[in-house]
């Protein structure tokens, strides 16, 4: 299992990662918009299209700091405590499921575990302490 780091910004995602690139160096491993991605039953107004659905900078061998802008015009809100997020990224879809299952005992479900339109198993929660948490499973490429 890898466990990162998920960064969510009010706008500004981009030049956040790029800014963090500057100092790390290396190449962003996804760039993916709001407007990229057909999203059912989630409309985004064009003055939010460009902005970062999520974004990831590979650092080193064992780390990716990855990002998204929150939308407010959809009901998100940033507020100091959600805007850093641990995301644990899954060898298995049992062992996300099981690592969903377990952390999210007590807490507050904001996307259960599901296929997703981008091609990957995942989840999301705020444990019972507070902590936001994501899980998520890649399917192999074939």
């Amino acid at each position: 299992m890898k466990i990162n780091t998920y960064l969510n910004f009010s706008g500004n995602a981009e030049d956040a990662l790029t800014f963090y690139k500057s100092v790390f160096g290396g190449e962003f491993a996804n760039v993916t918009r709001y407007s990229d991605l057909p999203m059912e039953g989630f409309t985004v107004p064009t003055a939010d299209e460009s902005k970062m659905m999520h974004i990831s900078l590979p650092i080193g061998q064992n780390f990716v700091l990855q990002a998204s802008d929150v939308i407010e015009s959809s009901g998100q809100k940033l507020v100091q405590g959600n805007n850093v997020i641990i995301s644990l990224q899954a060898q298995s879809k049992e062992e996300a499921d099981k690592l969903f299952t377990g952390l999210s005992a007590g807490g507050m479900i904001d996307m259960p575990m599901a296929d997703q339109v981008w091609g990957d198993y995942y989840g999301s929660f705020t444990d019972k302490f507070g902590v936001h948490w994501m899980v998520d499973y890649t399917y192999p490429k074939e």
